[in-house]
């Protein structure tokens, strides 16, 4: 008689929950993939859908169509919130119903971290999602009409007063790109505003943008940035934002119409129990993240493992600290876990534990401007653009993505002229029973 085959639940479908579903041997598993949207996204690109560079279709991909090529092979994806796990019960219970498991893989990734200052939630804008880079985009381009028709200067100038708040890639590419439609697009299509009247600022706490970079890109970025009128704030922190004034650890403030907050994530919160109870044990460190091993196993549970964003890993003494939150991470992590699960071995001492392999990191700042550190290589410039590009381009899934993508860079590079400058906010949803929508 054939034994029953073991259930892999795996909560998130970003870089590390999709790669390992991909990769895991599912003629072996019942594999099921929860997450809260019904789409993979891309997130090194959020910044161009934030800019009106790019639309979101052209970074989100169906996960029914991905799973769905998996043939003669029984993995669904559900659609839900996760509320509770329960550890003895082996039970994940989501807004939408309970699916048991024996393997759990937790790979939900990060949020927005506001360092203790959770009033900021209803007043920056961040882009960590979507959603919220086509919220962002929405008001980019309300301020810019608002203050195209705003015959008051004073008024207009204050109307267009950009704060962004990060100095890390994120941020140095959204600034980036609001630097090039300063620069490049105002003029085209909006006549009505002078250049000169529209500010944009990247507040960083250190010393400089990029900090896990060389110093050779963080030198080249700043750079580029300022070549963009972009200005820099070194050396303070953002203490707060009332009024739209924004507050510095150095006592100076800044006028902002808009706050664009890229300053550092957490990880995603779980409610762990044990038959219902409370967990008692501690399982996150640094930044929320969940405690594991070298074989992604969160310590204390019994065949419940975390990968990508939402992990720091114990015992790995190239990277004491943890590896670094980087989508190459959890690619690899994603696979190595289920190469691992596929082996034959039911011993995990057996298994290899994980070891990231750093194939260099990179960051874009506008068109033919880039920054590319490698192990023993660093470039910036139009080279280090075209693989930026590359790169990226590459690692977006399916084929009619990858070509949306390109037509859109090839157009913009020509004339920096978009189709995608709409603001098309929300509608109001009409009421629905409450008894299957709660």
């Amino acid at each position: 008689m054939e034994e029953p085959r073991k259930r892999i639940v795996v909560i998130g479908g970003g870089f590390a929950g999709l790669n390992f579903v991909k990769h895991i041997d599912a003629s072996k598993f019942d594999v099921t993939l929860i997450d809260r949207n019904n789409y993979h996204s891309f997130p090194p690109l959020f910044y161009q859908v934030a800019s009106s560079g790019l639309d979101p279709s052209s970074i989100c991909f169906p996960l029914r169509r991905e799973l769905r090529k998996r043939h003669n092979a029984r993995v669904r994806y559900n659609m839900g919130e996760v509320q509770e796990i329960d550890v003895a019960r082996r039970t994940v219970r989501t807004s939408m119903e309970t699916v048991p498991f024996d393997f759990l893989i937790v790979a939900a990734g990060t949020t927005n971290n506001f360092f203790n200052m959770p009033q900021l939630i209803d007043s920056v804008f961040t882009i960590k999602s979507t959603p919220e880079a086509l919220r962002c985009r929405n008001e980019v381009l309300s301020l810019l009409e608002r203050a195209s028709i705003e015959p008051n200067a004073e008024k207009r100038r204050a109307l267009l007063n950009f704060v962004v708040v990060g100095g890390g890639p994120s941020g140095v590419e959204i600034a980036g790109a609001l630097g090039e439609m300063k620069k490049y697009v105002l003029p085209r299509e909006y006549p009505a505003i002078s250049p000169d009247e529209i500010s944009i600022t990247l507040v960083e706490g250190s010393g400089k943008v990029l900090g896990t970079m060389s110093g050779q890109s963080s030198a080249a970025a700043a750079k580029s940035l300022r070549d963009l009128m972009v200005d820099l704030r070194f050396g303070a922190n953002m203490t707060s934002y009332s009024d739209n004034i924004i507050h510095l650890s150095d006592g100076s403030e800044l006028p902002a119409s808009m706050v664009i907050w890229t300053a550092g994530v957490t990880a995603e919160g779980f409610n762990f129990t044990s038959a219902g109870e409370p967990l008692s044990q501690t399982l996150t460190g640094r930044g929320g993240r969940l405690i594991v091993d070298r074989l992604s196993r969160i310590n204390g549970l019994r065949n419940i493992f975390a990968i990508g964003d939402i992990s720091i890993v114990e015992g790995d003494p190239e990277y004491p600290g943890g590896h670094p939150q980087l989508a190459q991470v959890a690619i690899q992590q994603g696979r190595a876990l289920a190469r691992n699960l596929n082996s034959d071995s039911t011993d995990s001492g057996e298994w290899k534990p994980f070891r990231y392999d750093d194939k260099g990191s990179m960051a874009t700042i506008g068109r033919n401007r880039a920054v590319v550190d490698m192990k023993h290589l660093h470039f910036h410039g139009f080279m280090a653009w075209l693989v930026w590009m590359f790169i990226h381009l590459i690692s977006i899934l399916g084929m009619r993505n990858k070509i949306a993508v390109l037509l859109n860079w090839i157009w913009a590079y020509f004339n920096y002229s978009t189709s995608l400058r709409l603001l098309i906010g929300p509608s109001r949803h009409p009421s629905r029973d409450t008894l299957f929508f709660q």
